[in-house]
């Protein structure tokens, strides 16, 4: 097996194509980050029971986020309702056309959505004043706790990390009793070393212990 970060877009792709071996997608460039999608699943529904029917708010930079993207596909898999929210800036032309709502106020997406998927600015893949600086995002997008304080409801919050503190995510709602952040860091371990397991073979270890455990019980 391939375990390949790559900055280029599309690279696993490529190489998945020229190799016999499985290639797993740890990030490519501006595309997909596939196990981190699984692992944000995996932690709404260990926390809300059921993934269809929620209102997923995927918030902050989705221009230069592989997380988003992968979120989107897998929670629309799901059924969820999906949207996203951000500078109109840091939100890729079109992003509508995956079935999305999009909010341009945090507030907005605060008073929608069941959870709220919190993005880090990806500032080493900015080469240009996306944002006029960082403590007018932290003013107009952060979240905080007086905004969450205004919800109708209590919201799952994720981060699938590192967090800048203080300028997408307040520190009290990182560390909040609603956050968790610390719980998607545990089931990214169990997702991947899931993924080995199965590309390993592991699924037809599972079925042929399925089979006999169903002729025991046929016995």
């Amino acid at each position: 097996m391939v375990v390949m970060r790559h900055p280029s877009s599309g690279a696993a792709q490529f190489l998945g194509d020229r190799i016999r071996s499985n290639v797993i997608n740890a990030g490519d460039g501006q595309h997909e980050h596939p196990t981190q999608g699984l692992l944000d699943l995996l932690t709404i529904r260990d926390n809300l029971e059921e993934i269809r029917g929620l209102k997923v708010c995927i918030c902050g930079d989705i221009l230069h986020s592989r997380v988003a993207r992968s979120n989107i596909w897998g929670l629309l898999k799901l059924g969820a309702e999906v949207a996203v929210c951000g500078p109109q800036s840091l939100l890729p032309l079109g992003i509508d056309e995956l079935g999305v709502h999009v909010f341009h106020r945090i507030e907005q997406a605060i008073e929608w959505a069941d959870v709220l998927n919190i993005l880090r600015l990806q500032l080493e893949r900015m080469s240009a004043g996306y944002i006029p600086s960082l403590r007018e995002y932290y003013r107009v997008f952060g979240v905080t706790m007086e905004r969450l304080e205004c919800a109708p409801k209590d919201l799952l919050i994720l981060h699938p990390g590192p967090m800048n503190r203080g300028v997408e995510i307040d520190s009290r709602v990182a560390d909040g009793p609603h956050s968790v952040i610390l719980n998607q860091v545990t089931n990214g371990v169990a997702v991947r070393m899931a993924i080995l397991y199965l590309l390993a073979g592991g699924e037809a270890a599972l079925a042929e212990a399925a089979k006999g455990s169903n002729r025991e019980g046929a016995e």
